[in-house]
């Protein structure tokens, strides 16, 4: 299976929606859609579907152009699972699977053992046997988009369509839901497109993504080439780090703290010691208002490494699992004394890294001000035998600042800078 869509302009009387929208997916793909509201999602989904007739452009099913399917071609290749869905009659779960049976069924004639079958495999699949004989009225939300996917399973539909498929779920019905789809799409060979407002979900359960703007296409590919600090804010206006997650490995976007964009930090640079991705929202924070960053020492597959290669800032790294080294550290060292600022952020400290904390230790020595975020308990962060209280002792007697939060110590340097 191979859906094309090509080419295709959508227009509302004056108004043009989508415009030269051009993509495939083919069958075990999970495609995710993004976009501000407005963007067209929705109006590509019914495109998709028939259920609106583009301007210019084809939709393309196996080659096969979906306006010279009849409505019952399009069903049994298509199948569709929307934002709510309204059921007015008690109908139960079962009677609701079955419909999904209806373009396959000859006129004026009633369901077939096969046709029962495969309704049943579909409720299976979904986890919705066991609510057979309720009424749809009496199911949960997560329950009532189990019962709709079985639907459009039932169909044996090679396309499955969703329109924000975790709108109105709780936090474990989100992913008990898209796992299901994720699951489907490759057991079953599915093509899966489905319409996202979150984009974490949407990195973590789609093979590939597309970013929708006014209509257009901003960027198409795998997560990582779509959700990308310039694309987010040239879609969203919005400023973000991306890092890795670091259960998934899937891109992790934080939207940041500050919005606004000034030069309070113009000409001031701040060096970053951080690790285990605890630096990544500070460094965005601090080059949104203007501020120079550079960090270090990090191991090279620390996600603060690589969130510092995307946001393009001066980084000393380390070979993985290795201690620091002098020449590392003396590089780290180079780069605090550039600093006017350097800040600590809340990270396990073990033998491996304790060179950063020596580091601090330096730029205090030097006058340097260092703000250590401390929100942790120590014990959870002390990987050398209990010492660690006595080294931020040794660097409070010294004048380092202890705050409590990411917030609190860049309000911190602002005030610093301000004065």
């Amino acid at each position: 299976m191979l859906l094309r869509i090509d080419n295709i302009d959508f227009s509302y009387q004056s108004s043009k929606i989508l415009d030269s929208v051009t993509f495939e997916v083919k069958s075990g793909e999970f495609l995710g859609i993004m976009g501000p509201n407005g963007s067209g999602k929705t109006t590509l989904l019914r495109c998709i579907s028939n259920v609106l007739s583009p301007q210019i452009g084809t939709v393309l099913i196996d080659g096969k152009n979906i306006q010279k399917l009849s409505k019952r071609e399009i069903a049994r290749n298509i199948g569709v699972v929307p934002q709510t869905s309204a059921i007015d009659f008690a109908f139960t779960v079962s009677e609701l699977v079955l419909m999904g049976r209806t373009p396959y069924m000859e006129r004026f004639k009633s369901e077939t053992t096969h046709d029962f079958e495969i309704a049943e495999e579909a409720m299976r699949l979904t986890n919705t046997l066991r609510l057979a004989e309720k009424t749809f009225d009496e199911l949960s939300g997560g329950e009532k988009q189990r019962v709709i996917i079985a639907r459009a399973l039932a169909q044996e539909s090679k396309i499955l369509l969703l329109d924000e498929p975790t709108v109105h779920l709780d936090i474990s019905s989100q992913f008990e839901i898209l796992k299901l789809i994720k699951n489907l799409s490759k057991q079953k060979e599915i093509v899966v497109i489905a319409v996202f407002h979150d984009l974490n979900l949407a990195a973590q359960y789609s093979d590939k993504l597309i970013l929708l703007d006014n209509g257009k296409i901003v960027s198409m590919g795998l997560p990582d080439e779509v959700l990308t600090p310039e694309n987010i804010q040239k879609t969203y206006h919005m400023d973000a780090i991306v890092k890795r997650h670091p259960i998934t490995n899937t891109p992790y976007v934080t939207p940041c703290l500050f919005t606004e964009h000034d030069e309070k930090g113009k000409g001031v640079t701040v060096h970053v010691i951080c690790g285990g991705g605890s630096g990544g929202d500070i460094m965005g924070f601090l080059l949104d208002k203007g501020f120079g960053v550079t960090t270090g020492v990090l191991n090279v597959l620390d996600s603060d490494f690589e969130t510092a290669k995307n946001l393009k800032i001066p980084v000393v790294g380390e070979l993985p699992f290795s201690q620091i080294t002098n020449d590392s550290h003396k590089a780290n060292i180079e780069l605090i004394k550039e600093a006017k600022f350097v800040i600590i952020t809340d990270f396990q400290i073990g033998y491996g890294n304790l060179k950063n904390i020596e580091a601090a230790e330096i730029a205090l020595d030097s006058k340097t001000p260092v703000v250590i975020i401390d929100s942790t308990p120590i014990s959870q962060k002390d990987f050398i035998q209990g010492n660690l209280e006595k080294y931020f002792n040794q660097l409070r007697e010294k004048g380092a600042i202890f705050v409590e939060n990411t917030k609190e110590a860049l309000e911190t340097i602002l005030k610093e800078v301000s004065v």
